[in-house]
């Protein structure tokens, strides 16, 4: 079974998801504003993306968190904290694919291998 991670409305997710209903794929849809974020598979995307990565600096949530809050993200203790709080600053969709890989945002491309 594939999950998909995110929230409804992202265009991002969107495009994933079309894309993997076009390809006819089983897909479980994990939506962060109804179900929050799964604290347990934090760790694991932490270590797969980095924070950096997963923590998306250059998307609206983020720009409307004050100074202080995007100050205090310095590690993946503070990183994770920030993420359960505001679910939209985690860059979308995160993927778990059938054989357990995971993988960030939507290409075409890198589902292609994926799939």
């Amino acid at each position: 079974m594939i999950t998909v991670y995110g929230i409804p409305n992202c265009d991002t997710v969107k495009k994933a998801r079309a894309w993997l209903a076009h390809q006819g794929m089983e897909v479980a849809f994990h939506d962060f504003k109804k179900q929050g974020v799964p604290a347990a598979e934090l760790p694991a995307w932490l270590q797969a993306f980095g924070r950096d990565k997963l923590v998306n600096r250059a998307g609206t949530t983020w720009r409307k968190l004050d100074e202080a809050t995007r100050a205090a993200v310095v590690d993946d203790a503070s990183a994770t904290a920030l993420m359960l709080r505001e679910p939209s600053v985690i860059k979308r969709p995160v993927v778990r694919w059938a054989d357990g890989r995971l993988t960030l945002g939507f290409s075409a491309e890198e589902f292609e291998k994926s799939a």
